[in-house]
């Protein structure tokens, strides 16, 4: 078989030969491997392959799934294949991605209340620790632990690498939150909750952390090995919300701000709801189109998105 790749401009990506031959039972895999073998930047992880669409359209492209064979994509003409190639930039592990951006919260929240890091900020009085503050200061630690912990031994990825940029993306956003939230709960001047409250939000708040966990193994059920597929999630929470884990996630913020009541942690809260509530919506309406009830397929049920009773 034939394969000609050619970029979107429509420059051919293999210049010293006008197309790669492949074996007719190949794989887009071994497509992958091949263009890697010829132009050696582009490792299989970093290409995007789709099929070209006719002049004009306005159509999404279909890209080629890894593990089928090129032949499912030959539309009748078994001899000869055509693909469009994109640079995705240089890729990393999504394992590696959690690790960074999840270590730099679990690293500079003890700093702040460890460390004299207030007299750089002009204040040199004797500081009282609070037991709130103590008790922020083993939440925070177990939560992103946990999360760690989860992103090596529990979750499945649907895509094996990231762009490198979300790298730096990422930990600008959970660094510098957890920064300025460590800097407010672990002040001096800090006004500690009553211990009512405090000890209300954390017991909430631990709470949603165990069911969160409890929804990450729920969900590493529903992949196989490789990542691949899509099931309907089933069990505890997941049957009258469809992202269970973004519910409890959302919620276990709640509980550590009820308990520990700074503007930063509510701020931070509301960021990552409206970031998880997109991605919830995108994961609803995705399940919904795949389980249709139509030519035999199950049919999504009715559930609350994110968070009952409100969406």
């Amino acid at each position: 078989m034939k394969v000609t790749v050619t970029t979107r401009s429509g420059r051919e990506l293999i210049k010293e030969a006008l197309s790669l031959t492949i074996r007719f039972s190949a794989t887009v895999a071994d497509l992958q491997e091949a263009i890697h073998k010829r132009t050696k930047k582009y490792y299989p992880s970093r290409q995007r392959l789709t099929l070209p669409l006719p002049s004009g359209s306005k159509e999404r492209p279909t890209v080629l799934n890894y593990k089928k064979s090129l032949k499912d994509y030959t539309d009748g003409n078994a001899n000869e294949l055509t693909v469009v190639f994109k640079d995705l930039g240089p890729q990393v592990n999504y394992s590696t991605l959690f690790f960074w951006e999840y270590l730099g919260p679990l690293i500079l929240y003890p700093i702040f209340y460890y460390f004299p890091v207030y007299q750089i900020f002009g204040y040199n009085g004797e500081r009282v620790i609070h037991p709130v503050q103590t008790y922020a200061l083993y939440y925070w630690c177990l939560h992103y632990f946990k999360r760690i912990m989860e992103t090596f031994f529990v979750h499945r990825f649907s895509h094996a690498t990231s762009p490198l940029s979300n790298v730096f993306r990422n930990c600008a956003y959970y660094w510098t939150f957890g920064a300025w939230i460590a800097y407010y709960v672990n002040h001096p001047l800090y006004t500690p909750v009553s211990d009512l409250q405090m000890k209300v939000g954390f017991t909430f708040g631990l709470l949603c952390q165990v069911s969160n966990f409890y929804c990450h193994i729920l969900l590493r059920s529903l992949r196989s090995s490789d990542g691949g597929g899509y099931q309907i999630p089933r069990g505890f929470l997941f049957n009258i919300v469809t992202c269970a884990n973004y519910t409890t996630e959302i919620y276990q913020w709640l509980g550590f701000n009820i308990a520990t009541q700074t503007i930063a942690g509510y701020v931070f809260m509301a960021v990552a709801a409206a970031i998880m509530t997109n991605w919830a919506l995108a994961k609803h309406r995705r399940l919904k189109k795949l389980f249709d009830g139509k030519e035999g397929r199950l049919k999504y049920p009715r559930r609350w998105v994110i968070l009952p009773p409100f969406l």
